[in-house]
C-alpha cells in the first residue's frame, strides 16, 4: 500500500570531516536513531526510511536500523539520486520528505509546518530556509543551519532521477529540483520569529558534535520532545556553550549557485 509522505534519511559512515559521525551517541543512542525518533514525532509523515549505501562502511548503519527495528534501504554510494528515488519506489511514496543524517535537532513543529504548507499551495516544491537552497538569498528570516527538509512529489522526484546528469545534482538530491524555478512551482518556509543565521546545528565537524551532545545533555532527560526555540532559549543563556560559530561559512554552499 502507498503511503501518503514519506520522509527519507541520507545516511552513511564514510563523513570526510567527521567519519562514522552518524552513529555516535548522544543521550545512549545513536545521533541517527535521534533524527528518525524526532521525525517519527510528525503526525502528517506516515513512514520514515534510512537511505544508506551498499558499501561494508555502511554495514552498520543497516544493522543498527534493524536494531531499533526502522526501515533502511541500501543503494549506490555515489548516485545519492538513484539512492533517494529507489527508496521511494521501495516504499511507493506519493510525497517525500528529505532529511540528511547530518541534523539531530530536526525540528517536528519545523516540519509539520513545512508540510501543511506544501500542500495547502499545491507546491512543487518547498524547503525550510535554510542551507544550500536558499544560499543565493539575502535578507532572508533563516532557520538554524541544520534545520534543513524539504518536501516534493514523487513525480518531480522522478524527472529529476530521469534528467539530472551533473555529479553535484546526482549526489546532493534537489538541486536539479530547486534551480528550475521556470518548471517547478517551488516555495520557501521562512522563519515568522527572526532570522537564525547565526546559530549553526548541523554536525560536520567534532566541534559541532559536542555541541550537538551538549544540548541534547541540557534538555533530553528533561523533556525528549524539546523543539527549536527550546534550543534558542537555551542559548541565549548560556552563550558561551556556542563552541562552534567560527564554522558558519565554511558549508561550501556557494558551489550550488555557481
Amino acid at each position: 500500500m502507498a503511503v501518503s509522505v514519506l520522509a527519507i534519511v541520507q545516511a552513511r559512515m564514510n563523513s570526510n570531516r567527521l567519519p562514522g559521525k552518524v552513529l555516535k551517541t548522544i543521550q545512549e543512542k545513536p545521533m541517527l536513531w535521534h533524527i528518525v525518533n524526532r521525525l517519527n514525532k510528525v503526525d502528517e509523515i506516515d513512514k520514515v526510511v534510512i537511505a544508506t549505501s551498499d558499501l561494508p562502511a555502511d554495514d552498520m548503519v543497516y544493522q543498527m536500523a534493524g536494531k531499533y527495528g526502522i526501515s533502511c534501504f541500501r543503494g549506490s554510494e555515489s548516485d545519492v539520486l538513484q539512492r533517494f528515488h529507489d527508496a521511494a519506489v521501495m516504499v511507493t511514496a506519493k510525497h517525500l520528505i528529505r532529511i540528511t543524517g547530518d541534523c539531530p535537532l530536526v525540528d517536528p513543529p519545523t516540519i509539520s509546518k513545512l508540510i501543511k504548507f506544501y500542500f495547502k499551495g499545491s507546491y512543487d516544491f518547498c524547503c525550510v530556509a535554510c542551507g544550500a537552497s536558499v544560499a543565493n538569498e539575502n535578507n532572508i528570516n533563516r532557520f538554524p543551519d541544520g534545520l534543513d527538509a524539504e518536501i516534493f512529489s514523487f513525480k518531480i522526484l522522478q524527472e529529476a532521477h530521469n534528467e539530472a546528469d551533473t555529479d553535484l545534482q546526482r549526489e546532493h538530491v534537489t538541486p536539479f529540483i530547486w534551480k528550475k524555478k521556470n518548471r517547478y512551482i517551488s516555495e520557501t518556509l521562512y522563519s515568522e520569529t527572526g532570522d537564525y543565521s547565526n546559530y549553526r546545528w548541523t554536525v560536520d565537524n567534532q566541534d559541532d558534535f559536542d555541541f550537538i551532545k551538549w544540548v541534547y545533555n541540557k534538555l533530553y532527560p528533561l523533556n525528549n520532545d524539546f523543539t527549536f526555540h527550546d534550543v534558542v532559549e537555551l542559548l541565549e543563556k548560556h552563550p558561551d556553550a556556542i563552541i562552534n560559530n567560527h564554522l558558519i561559512g565554511q558549508e561550501g554552499y556557494e558551489e550550488f549557485w555557481k
